[in-house]
C-alpha cells in the first residue's frame, strides 16, 4: 500500500473549514504565525492548529508616480536581468565566443526590449493610470483555531506569550434560557376546576393549527 503523500493529504483538508475552538485571535498574520511557532516550541500538536482570516479586504498601496523616463528605465532594469539570464545561459553553449560578449549583447538586447515594451504599454493606458501601486488581500482578523479536545491547554500555552496583544475574543450570543426540567406549569399536577391541561385550548374552542 503506498504511503499518504502529506502535501496532498494537507490540502485536502484545506477544502473545508476547520472546526475547533478559537482560542486567540490577532490584528496581523504575523502574530499569528508567532501564537502557532511558540505552541509549537512547547510541543504542542500543532497539526491541530489552524490559522482562519475574516473580514478579508483588498488592499492597494500606491507606490509613486508614473512617467515615460521613470516607465523606460523600470523597463530597462527588469530587461536587463531577464538578458542577463539568456546571457549566461547561451554562453553554456557559445563556443568559441567568448562569455562576456554575449552576456554584454544579451543584457543589451533585453535592456532595449524591456524599455520598448514598457513605454508602449505606457502610452496604451492614455493616461487613465498614471500610478504604480501593489495590491494584497489582507484579514482584519487572524483566529487561532485548536481542536476542542486541545483548546485548554493551547490557551495556557498561549497565556505566556509576550510581544503580541491578542484581540477580544469574539462575542457569542448567549443561550435563551431553558425552564429547569419538571418546572413547565402544571407538571406533576393537576390543572384547577374548569381549566385546561397545560398546552391545550380551552373547552369548546377547536386546536389552533
Amino acid at each position: 500500500m503506498a504511503g499518504t503523500n502529506p502535501l496532498a493529504a494537507a490540502r485536502a483538508g484545506i477544502r473545508s473549514l476547520p472546526s475547533g475552538t478559537e482560542v486567540a485571535a490577532y490584528a496581523t498574520y504575523l502574530e499569528a504565525q508567532r501564537a502557532v511557532d511558540h505552541l509549537s516550541d512547547q510541543g504542542f500538536p500543532v497539526q491541530q492548529v489552524s490559522i482562519i482570516g475574516s473580514d478579508l479586504r483588498s488592499v492597494e498601496r500606491v507606490t509613486g508616480r508614473l512617467s515615460y523616463p521613470r516607465v523606460a528605465l523600470a523597463g530597462a532594469a527588469s530587461g536587463a536581468w531577464f538578458g542577463l539570464f539568456v546571457g549566461l545561459l547561451l554562453s553554456l553553449f557559445g563556443g568559441p565566443v567568448g562569455t562576456g560578449q554575449i552576456v554584454f549583447s544579451a543584457v543589451l538586447f533585453g535592456a532595449g526590449f524591456g524599455i520598448l515594451f514598457g513605454v508602449i504599454s505606457y502610452a496604451l493606458t492614455r493616461g487613465r493610470r498614471d500610478f504604480s501601486s501593489v495590491s494584497a488581500v489582507l484579514a482584519s482578523r487572524y483566529s487561532v483555531m485548536v481542536a476542542d479536545a486541545e483548546a485548554g491547554r493551547a490557551r495556557q500555552l498561549l497565556s505566556g506569550l509576550e510581544g503580541v496583544r491578542p484581540l477580544p475574543q469574539a462575542h457569542q450570543p448567549p443561550a435563551p434560557p431553558q425552564p429547569p426540567y419538571g418546572q413547565q406549569p402544571g407538571y406533576g399536577q393537576q390543572p384547577p376546576y374548569g381549566q385546561p391541561p397545560y398546552g391545550q385550548p380551552p373547552y369548546g374552542q377547536p386546536p389552533q393549527g
